[in-house]
C-alpha cells in the first residue's frame, strides 16, 4: 500500500569500485555508501530496507487476491508530458512481457514478481500490456494533488469513457508531470499504490501514483542519479541515467517498485510483512536501494555501465536500458534480480 516512504537509499557516497568484464562495451561498478550519514530531510525511521538474513523478514500471505489474469495498464498522464518522456516510460512497461530483449532483461526481472501466487496457486501474470492512455493536460485538479484528489483524477478518466471499468485485469497508473506536487511527496513518498473508493470513483480499482521528481527532489526520489547538495564535491557523485533524464529514469525504478507491490498486494490483503495492513512492508520495500549482487551494508550492488557512461542493470525493448531495484523472491527468500552474478 505504501503509506510510508518510498524514498530511495539516501546515504553519503564514499567510493565507486570498477571491475571490467570480458565485454569491452560494459563494465561493472559498485557504489559504496556510508550508512551513518543520511539526508536529514528524510526521517531515519522511514527506511524499510532489510539487507541481512531472511530470518529478519516475515513475509506472509494473507489470503487475498494477486493479479493472476493478464494485466491491463491504463495510463493517466497528468499535466504536460513530452512525447520522448512518454515513450521511455511506455518502453519500460511494454518490456515486462517482451522476451526479445537480451538478458538481463525487464521481462527476466518481472519473472521474480510472477513467482507470487494466490490461494489457488495461480501466479501473478507475466502478460502485461498498455490497454489505454488518457492525458489530463489541463490539470483538472490543480498542480497540488492529495491521496484523495488523485482518485478523482482516475474518476475523471473513467467517466470520460476513454477507459473501461476493468475490475479483473486493470491497473490504473497515474503519472504526474514535474510541476505537480503530491501530499507528502519528497518528504515521505516517491510513489504509492492503493485501491479506489466506490464513494470517490464508483468502483474499487487498484491504482498507483508516481511523480516526476526531476525539479522537486531528485536527490530523494531519483537516487542514485542525483545526490544531496551537501555531497557535492565529495566522492564520485551521482550515476549517469541510462535514458539521460534524471527525473524519468528515477521514475522508472519507482514505477517498477509500485507495480510489483500492486500486483502482489492489490487490495492490501495478500503478500506483505508486518501485522498492520495499513502500514505493510511489501516485496519492493524489502529490497529498496538494492540493484545488484553485493548490495547491502551501504552498497547498491554491482551494476553495468555502457560506453557512454550510462548506468543500468536491465535491458528493455527498442534497445532501452534501465536501472531498477531488486524484488524480494519468495523462492530464494532474499532480494533477487536477473543481473545477479551468482
Amino acid at each position: 500500500m505504501s503509506h510510508f516512504p518510498k524514498s530511495l537509499l539516501l546515504i553519503t557516497i564514499l567510493s565507486l569500485l570498477h571491475q571490467c568484464t570480458a565485454d569491452d562495451q560494459q563494465q561493472f561498478q559498485t557504489l559504496q555508501t556510508n550508512p551513518s550519514f543520511f539526508n536529514p530531510r528524510i526521517p531515519l525511521s522511514s527506511s524499510k530496507r532489510f539487507e541481512g538474513s531472511s530470518d529478519l523478514v516475515n513475509l506472509k500471505y494473507h489470503m487475498g487476491p494477486v493479479l493472476s489474469s493478464p494485466i491491463n495498464i491504463y495510463l493517466i498522464w497528468y499535466g504536460k508530458w513530452s512525447q520522448d518522456h512518454k515513450l521511455t516510460i511506455k518502453d519500460f512497461l511494454l518490456s515486462f512481457s517482451d522476451s526479445r530483449a537480451p538478458s538481463p532483461s525487464v521481462a527476466d526481472w518481472w519473472r521474480t514478481v510472477s513467482l507470487y501466487t494466490d490461494q489457488t496457486g495461480a501466479n501473478i501474470s507475466r502478460s502485461v500490456s498498455i490497454a489505454g492512455e488518457y492525458s489530463d493536460t489541463r490539470y483538472s485538479h490543480g498542480n497540488a494533488l492529495t491521496r484523495l484528489s488523485v482518485q478523482q483524477v482516475i474518476a475523471n478518466a473513467v467517466r470520460s469513457k476513454p477507459f473501461p471499468v476493468d475490475h479483473r485485469n486493470g491497473i490504473y497508473l497515474v503519472l504526474t508531470a514535474a510541476d505537480v506536487t503530491m501530499e507528502d511527496y519528497c518528504r515521505a513518498v516517491c510513489g504509492f499504490h492503493y485501491f479506489t473508493f466506490p464513494s470517490m470513483v464508483g468502483y474499487t480499482l487498484p491504482y498507483a501514483w508516481i511523480g516526476n521528481s526531476g525539479r522537486q527532489c531528485p536527490e530523494v526520489c531519483a537516487y542514485p542519479f542525483a545526490v544531496p547538495a551537501y555531497m557535492a564535491g565529495g566522492g564520485p557523485g551521482q550515476l549517469s541515467p541510462p535514458n539521460r533524464d534524471v527525473g524519468i529514469d528515477g521514475m522508472i525504478s519507482v514505477i517498477g517498485h509500485e507495480l510489483a507491490e500492486l500486483s502482489s498486494n492489490p487490495l492490501v490483503n495478500a503478500w506483505y510483512a508486518g501485522e498492520d495492513p495499513t502500514a505493510p512492508t511489501e516485496i519492493g520495500d524489502l529490497c529498496e536501494g538494492l540493484y545488484g549482487s553485493g548490495g547491502g551494508g551501504g552498497y547498491i550492488g554491482q551494476v553495468m555501465k555502457d560506453r557512454e557512461g550510462q548506468t543500468f542493470n536491465l535491458n528493455g525493448r527498442n534497445g532501452r536500458k534501465f536501472l531498477v531495484q531488486w524484488i524480494w523472491s519468495p523462492v530464494l527468500k532474499a532480494c533477487a534480480g536477473p543481473n545477479a552474478l551468482d
